[in-house]
């Protein structure tokens, strides 16, 4: 950000008789221009921090994500330092981090959740962080390594599911959708291990780490298992048993974002950010890593903190 320098007191100089005024009082005038012009400039600048300076100087811009490997990360960065921004990638092993070093001011964006996800962090830790963006949705898939069917699984048989309130309710109405359990009074966004119609259920469930449910195939009969975890464990979401359905109105609350401090909702930059994303580039290496399973979304933000809001009410009236 420059700033504007004014200009110094103009020199007395010796009066030349004869001589018009005119041209030292026009010359006056257009330093005073100046520097109104240039005090505007600085203005201007100081109220768009966030964006390149003047001199061309890159912004820098830290983004959290669990998915610090995916292939889009290289062309979402070239195509935003073209635009004067560097994008920092920030990498967690888990869904449990990135939310509060955003709060705590360590990340201005991040980039790993729904908005599920979101509405219960905003509630449990007293925060008020918005989508800024909407990026995509992903189906939540069962997988195994002993079946390759549902009617395969035994009854009594243990399923790995992600620990954490919002993927774990999701993954129980997977299993409920599956045929493999029955919530009682049908379920919602909220459901837990403890809602669960044992009588009623072919198999029980194995709460663990979002990160642990791919390993997690090794001893249990499946594992229900998040987007960002089946690639890099090698597994080809064409195996799944059975997923969700990421067009459907009930997968609103599943919608990935880039999310901000409400301060920042409308920084140019951060928008600018997410504008790239929905590059044709970028949104092709999304595709292609997703192995065409995502299901790109292109919503207003006030939409999807609307959704938000209504998430974080259900969660405030549940406690």
């Amino acid at each position: 950000m420059s700033d504007a320098t004014p200009p110094g007191t103009v020199p007395a100089l010796p009066e030349k008789p004869k001589r018009s005024k005119t041209p030292w009082i026009v010359g006056i005038a257009i330093v005073a221009v100046l520097a109104v012009v240039g005090g505007v400039v600085a203005v201007v600048n100081a109220n768009n921090s966030g964006s390149a300076d003047a001199a061309g100087t890159k912004v820098t811009v830290k983004i959290g994500t669990t998915e610090q490997s995916a292939p889009y990360w290289p062309i979402l960065k070239k195509e935003a330092a073209q635009s004067g921004i560097d994008i920092q990638v920030v990498g967690f092993k888990d869904y449990l981090q990135a939310n509060p070093a955003l709060a705590d001011g360590q990340l201005d964006l991040n980039l790993f959740q729904h908005l599920q996800f979101l509405a219960n962090y905003n509630v449990q830790a007293h925060q008020n962080l918005v989508p800024i963006a909407s990026t995509y949705v992903v189906p939540l898939s069962l997988y195994s390594k002993k079946y390759t069917k549902l009617d395969e699984i035994p009854s009594g048989s243990g399923i790995a599911i992600p620990n954490d309130p919002t993927n774990q309710a999701r993954a129980l109405l997977v299993l409920q959708k599956a045929g493999l359990l029955t919530l009682k009074n049908g379920g919602n966004t909220l459901a837990t291990p403890a809602d669960i119609d044992a009588s009623a259920s072919r198999v029980t469930v194995i709460p663990v780490d979002a990160a642990q449910t791919a390993p997690a195939l090794e001893s249990a009969a499946g594992a229900v298992i998040n987007n960002t975890f089946v690639g890099p464990a090698g597994i080809d979401p064409e195996s799944a048993l059975f997923k969700d359905d990421p067009k459907s109105a009930a997968a609103e609350p599943y919608i990935n974002a880039f999310v901000a401090r409400d301060k920042d909702k409308s920084n140019a930059t951060y928008l600018k950010i997410a504008e790239l994303y929905h590059s044709k580039a970028v949104q092709d290496a999304v595709l292609a890593d997703s192995k065409n399973t995502a299901v790109i979304v292109q919503k207003p933000q006030a939409d999807l903190i609307a959704i938000l809001r209504s998430l974080e009410k259900t969660i405030q009236a549940a406690k």
